[in-house]
């Protein structure tokens, strides 16, 4: 159970982690406090679907969300230090994308989604490509990698 990998690797490591998720709507905080102990390592995520909620919640600037569209590393890095922020946490994740079925354009298609990572200081951020597998697949995809993401990084 990586969930329970991640709760536990951020226990030792005394983090603190939030999250701001737009197309997840809540999945991956959800998959981190069906550990038991996650109350040691989460106190607050945000569900910034909107972008309104993205600016209001996590200080993300409008410029960012105006010059790159709003599913983009760059919104996504805010997302991440912007969660941190707001919970004193070591750990933010910022997750935008497309998990369809509509929503596509030329350049942004179904499926892709943009990660943002704020691990104890460091910015870092990805973009997978998951294709048309559904929103729901989309959606659970997206956690995986964020679990998989975490936990390389904090084991090295």
């Amino acid at each position: 159970m990586k969930n329970k990998e991640l709760v536990e690797l951020l226990i030792q490591k005394n983090y603190k982690i939030s999250c701001a998720e737009s197309c997840t709507g809540g999945m991956l905080a959800s998959t981190i406090v069906d550990v038991p102990a996650a109350s040691q390592v989460i106190d607050m995520s945000f569900v910034t679907y909107a972008n309104e909620a993205k600016v209001k919640l996590v200080d993300v600037l409008e410029s960012t969300i105006e010059t790159y569209g709003v599913v983009s590393e760059e919104v996504a890095r805010e997302m991440a230090f912007g969660c941190a922020k707001k919970a004193n946490a070591q750990i933010g994740v910022g997750i935008s994308g497309i998990a369809g079925p509509t929503g596509a354009t030329k350049t942004k298609p179904i499926g892709m989604v943009c990660f943002g990572f704020f691990i104890n200081g460091k910015l870092y951020s990805e973009t997978k490509l998951f294709g048309s597998i559904g929103r729901m697949d989309v959606r659970l995809a997206s956690v995986d990698f964020v679990l998989d993401f975490l936990l390389n990084k904090l084991k090295n």
